[in-house]
Formats: structure tokens, sequence, C-alpha cells
């Protein structure tokens, strides 16, 4: 019986780092190196940070989940998301560990490999802004942002991530205007 329970406890670890590796949020922390030299250290040791976390507490709620992924990100990746994935992820990694409570390795298999299957590969690109543009490249008080494309990572489903469209020249800069005194950028939605 013990056997069992291992054997499902290993394919709770196996979709929790299933789940993490798709997540774009930490892909771009990552790649961009927001937890330092380290990051792709650190993100292998999130997989089982959050696996622990979820066999010491065993009746968490969603906002629980979300706080705790919300605040390694914000400790460890200096990455705050506000792209709306955390809660999406923290369902998920919910809805996993439901799984592993009621011992159901099949089901734990098959979020995994549906996760494998639909995983993307993003990748962030710096935007220049109008006012970098006009400034000596050595400026260190230019703001930076970055654009984000999603493309399938050689998976064997058709369109699993959006596909980036070619975009408007002037989508791409951001106005001096937009950029005020403290060094925020406003952010405007698209008419």
């Amino acid at each position: 019986m013990a056997g069992a329970a291992e054997d499902v406890r290993v394919l709770f670890g196996a979709a929790v780092r299933a789940a993490l590796e798709a997540w774009p949020a930490l892909q771009i922390a990552v790649e961009n190196g927001f937890g330092g030299v380290h990051s792709q250290e650190k993100a292998e040791w999130l997989g089982g940070a959050v696996e622990d976390y979820f066999i010491a507490n065993a009746d968490l709620e969603l906002e629980e989940i979300e706080d705790f992924l919300g605040e390694l990100m914000t400790t460890e990746f200096d990455t705050v998301v506000e792209d709306g994935s955390l809660p999406q992820v923290s369902q998920q990694l919910q809805t996993m560990f439901h799984h592993f409570q009621k011992g159901d390795g099949a089901a734990l298999q098959e979020m995994t490999s549906q996760i494998n299957q639909k995983k993307c590969k993003v990748t962030a690109t710096p935007l220049m802004t109008a006012k970098e543009t006009d400034v000596a490249e050595d400026d260190v008080d230019s703001v930076e942002e970055m654009e984000v494309t999603a493309t399938n990572d050689g998976a064997t489903t058709d369109e699993v991530c959006p596909q980036p469209q070619p975009s408007d020249p002037d989508t791409q800069t951001i106005k001096e205007e937009d950029i005020v005194e403290d060094g925020w950028t406003i952010v405007r939605r698209k008419k």
C-alpha cells in the first residue's frame, strides 16, 4: 500500500513540475534571469517547494495557493505576476492535489500529458520607448518594456499557442508622454 502512495506522490510531483514549466510568467523570469544567475536552479527548486507546500497543508483555499505562488515569484524572481495566469496555475495545482489526495494516479498522468502537449515556448524581447530613441544608449534611467510572444514548442496539437500577429510599428513604441515623472509607464487599452 505504501508503494502505491509513493507512486502517486511521484506523479503529483511530476504534474506540479510540468504545470510550473509550462507557466509563461515563470518561463520569462527564468529566461531573462530575473532570479539572478541561478534562475534555472530556483525554478527547479520551486517545483519541490510547491509540492511540499501542498503536502504540508491538506486543505488549501485557492487564494492561499495564489498568495504562495505570488510571494515566491516576487521574492525569488523579483517578478510580480499580473497577466491573469496566477489564478489559472493555482487552480490547476489545486486540481492536481485533489487527484493526489484521492490516489488517482491516472488523472495525474493525464493532466501531465495534456500540459506537456500544450506547452508553449515563451520569449520576451525588449521594446524601444520613444524616449530611448532620443537618448544615448548608456542612460541608466530609461524604461524597458518587454513584448511577449508564445510559440508552440513542437507539440503534437495544432494551434495550442496563440501565434504572434504582425504588429503595427506604432504599437511597439511607447510614447514619451506615457512615461510619467516617477518612471512608471501608463498602459492604455487599444482602441
